[in-house]
């Protein structure tokens, strides 16, 4: 099975005999290329998020990933791996880009049960997607080492001894003529149960997948112990029979990644309709799910951080809300909003300050926040927008003010990805709402790992 790694917004031609590749233009199968010039138009046509566009490089037709990351999968069986760039930047080339990844997906909810520590192992030597199958199998290592469990499942069968309950019906059509035969209705103990059935096809899905030696020798050892159990016909049926119950509980990590491999989708894109087994993740939603984690640790009591609030509309009409004004986070107070936060991944440059270049921030998450400013803090507090810290962008920028909204200041703040913090200024007014340790870092310390480099980001 072949493939290639890239990042972030790199773009990929057809490969031609006198292709040459650059830092961000890849060559790849001509098929392949077809099939993914195809999904750009299938997503175009029907709105959907534009992980991939079409572009011209060197005269030429290319795609261009945008800022989703993860695994793209051809038909064929081709795999893309896409890393983000700033793993590229920090250093360690793509051992490092996995490993960053690999932790900022665990701060996604349904990747939650990524052990860390074994996948940042086995990042070092493989691609992502055998990462994520390693992970599967060793969820499901897990279970048989506890062994399978069983259940009560209701059976009809044409028996030689009376079992259960007879069906005088059944048994009348079908052994009128064998009077040693009785067709009965019993209970039996049995492994086949929905959750057998949706490990044992993820498992067959895992082994056709997988290109590593050593993951394909484990899948066939654990198909091997499920041999007993039908494979699932019904995916959809058998997931909403899934029963987590008593003496359960260490079934859910292996089910969590079984879904993602028999329902072909992302958690976040839906690109298994593809046909293709695809896992996407816009890097938005993923530094945002990142940053609430870890900027939660940095709060003091009694304030809270809240994701996604929902709480107020730009505007009424005819009685109903419209424009629900949703910001990435929010820090309160018991029920008080003090902080709205909102994440952006993208690159600025401290040192364009000009009246053209503005630093590279966008007007429209200005007028953004000024809404948030108005309907969360009443017009008179802090907003912030954070950004990841690269050396382009290594201490907060000078305070911004809304001339006609009365107190209402803006804060431009970096988040270091690898020291997993944020840079807070002691001298600015909600500084009291984070611990004095990681206020105190933020302003005054250089961070050792402060390498990104302004292609980090495009």
């Amino acid at each position: 099975m072949s493939g290639i790694t890239i990042y972030e917004f790199d773009a990929l031609v057809p490969t031609e005999p006198d292709f040459v590749e650059a830092e961000s233009l890849r060559g790849i199968p001509a098929p392949v290329f077809n099939w993914l010039k195809l999904q750009c138009l299938r997503t175009a046509e029907q709105g959907e998020a534009a992980w991939l566009r079409l572009t011209q490089r060197r005269g030429c037709l290319s795609v261009q990933v945008t800022s989703f990351v993860g695994v793209i999968r051809a038909p064929d069986g081709y795999q893309i791996e896409v890393l983000p760039k700033v793993g590229k930047a920090i250093g360690g080339g793509d051992k490092e880009a996995r490993q960053l990844l690999i932790e900022m997906l665990r701060c996604l909810g349904c990747f939650r049960h990524i052990q860390i520590d074994s996948a940042k192992l086995a990042a070092a030597r493989m691609p992502l997607l055998e990462v994520f199958i390693g992970e599967f199998l060793r969820s499901v290592e897990h279970i048989v080492k506890r062994g399978l469990r069983s259940d009560y499942t209701s059976r009809q069968d044409n028996l030689f001894a009376l079992r259960g309950k007879l069906l005088v019906s059944q048994h009348l059509h079908q052994n009128l003529c064998r009077a040693d035969r009785f067709f009965t209705e019993h209970d039996e103990f049995t492994t086949n149960r929905p959750e057998n059935r949706l490990l044992h096809s993820a498992l067959r899905c895992a082994l056709l997948l997988s290109a590593s030696q050593a993951n394909q020798q484990l899948a066939r050892e654990l198909c091997f112990v499920f041999a007993d159990v039908p494979p699932s016909s019904q995916f959809g049926q058998d997931f909403q029979q899934v029963r987590l119950d008593r003496g359960m509980g260490h079934y859910a990590d292996a089910l969590a990644w079984a879904r993602l491999i028999l329902e072909e989708e992302s958690p976040l894109t839906g690109t298994g309709r593809n046909h293709a087994p695809s896992l996407l993740f816009p890097m938005e939603a993923v530094f945002e799910a990142f940053v609430a984690k870890h900027l939660a640790k940095q709060l003091a009591q009694p304030f809270t951080l809240k994701t996604q609030a929902r709480s107020f509309s730009l505007v009424s009409h005819q009685g109903q809300n419209w424009f629900r004004l949703k910001p990435d986070l929010l820090v309160r107070e018991s029920v008080d909003d003090r902080l709205v936060l909102d994440t952006k991944w993208k690159l600025i440059d401290s040192t364009r300050a000009n009246g053209t270049d503005k630093y590279g921030l966008s007007q429209a998450d200005f007028y953004q926040l000024h809404a948030y400013g108005q309907s969360y803090l009443d017009g008179d507090g802090d907003v912030v927008l954070i950004y990841p810290k690269t050396d382009t962008f290594s201490k907060p920028l000078d305070i911004f003010e809304f001339p006609k909204a009365t107190g209402l200041r803006l804060w431009v703040l970096p988040f270091c990805l690898r020291e997993r913090t944020l840079a807070i200024p002691k001298d600015a007014p909600f500084a009291a709402n984070f611990n004095c340790a990681s206020t105190v870092a933020a302003q005054g310390r250089e961070f050792e790992t402060s390498k990104l480099t302004e292609s980090a980001l495009t």
